[in-house]
């Protein structure tokens, strides 16, 4: 009986099916991960996901899901559409074997749109290596205990399953500002090839008070990101994370330049530098955060003896960062003299 009642939890709650006809545009890359019970759960729904049944049904040990496997795909012919949250799993040994219960809450959005929300554990199980015997039996599924909720997905994850004491709690907005920089710039700021993950970024967090509500402290947190470009310049992304708008990248205003040479030769002097417009800029050259002033400055150097180049100046203020002032040396002449185009530090 108990295990009727898991496969038409599990039946009802587990990754989303599509309709045939757009499987293929829905359809989520390949992932075939058993490196740890998260990534094993999260292959298992990327499994249902792109209808690989067979797969999914491999994901769990001795213990399956449903009688067989016939009642197991026909579980999922109502189910179409499903986001999957995951939470620390906690680890205990036992017998040979170490024992990994992974909290999870599952929203389901069933044929007829309608979504419904389920939490719960799910177990894994990695039977000591060392005395294995073949065939070798990796790190698997061993049962899930899931439940309905009146709680959003986001409020229902478990803090933690099975005894002892809990997990460490995550940084959600920093785990949300790593996967939204390696989602948007992961590529290009590793190598290409490399298996690497980028660097963790620097942390700073901010505390301000707001015209809207200048009797109440607020605070933002900033994450500045590493991203390799060359030898002489190296890039930062920077992400902002607040009550009001949650996590996002931040972008800069930067000046777009005029610059005219005198007979044209732009190693010679300068006639004029004139700005012309801005632009919104994600990435910043150079770059670091001075807690001190609240200010992020950049210094992008044209070339690597850095006599020609441009330095922005952001100051954080009202929650944003905006910019105050940005110097220009655009003369290749040995000597590092900028000239300071914009400044919105001291009155006109």
């Amino acid at each position: 009986m108990r295990k009727t009642i898991l496969a038409a939890a599990m039946s009802v709650s587990v990754a989303g099916v599509v309709s045939p006809l757009n499987a293929r545009a829905a359809e989520p890359d390949y992932l075939d991960d058993r490196s740890d019970a998260e990534a094993v759960l999260k292959s298992f729904y990327n499994a249902i996901n792109r209808r690989e049944f067979s797969r999914a049904w491999s994901y769990f040990g001795e213990t399956k899901p449903s009688a067989n496997f016939e009642s197991f795909v026909a579980g999922f012919e109502d189910t179409k559409s499903v986001r999957v949250m995951t939470g620390e799993p906690g680890a205990e040994g036992a017998a040979g074997s170490t024992y990994f219960n992974v909290p999870v809450a599952i929203a389901a959005t069933g044929a007829d749109d309608t979504e419904r929300v389920f939490a719960g554990c799910y177990t894994a199980r990695l039977a000591n290596p060392q005395i294995q015997e073949p065939p070798f039996t990796g790190l698997h599924l061993e049962r899930g205990d899931l439940k309905p909720t009146d709680k959003p997905v986001e409020e229902a994850l478990p803090k933690q399953c099975g005894e002892g004491p809990p997990p460490p709690e995550r940084d959600a907005e920093l785990e949300q500002a790593k996967r939204a920089f390696a989602a948007s710039h992961g590529e290009e700021c590793t190598s290409p090839g490399s298996d690497a993950q980028p660097a963790e970024p620097e942390r700073y967090v901010i505390k301000f008070h707001s015209t809207a509500d200048p009797d109440e402290e607020q605070e933002a947190r900033l994450f500045r990101f590493f991203c390799e470009l060359g030898a002489y310049n190296e890039g930062h992304f920077y992400y902002q994370a607040d009550v009001i708008s949650g996590v996002r990248e931040i972008h800069f205003a930067t000046p777009e330049l005029q610059i005219q040479y005198v007979n044209g030769d732009s190693e010679g002097k300068i006639e004029a530098i004139n700005i012309i417009g801005y632009r919104s800029e994600g990435e910043l050259i150079n770059s670091s955060y001075e807690e001190s002033t609240k200010t992020i400055t950049s210094n992008e150097k044209w070339r690597g003896v850095g006599d020609a180049s441009s330095t922005g100046t952001w100051l954080f203020r009202d929650g944003e960062f905006s910019l105050v002032q940005y110097d220009v040396d655009a003369t290749y002449d040995g000597e590092i003299n900028p000239e300071t185009i914009l400044d919105y530090n001291t009155a006109p």
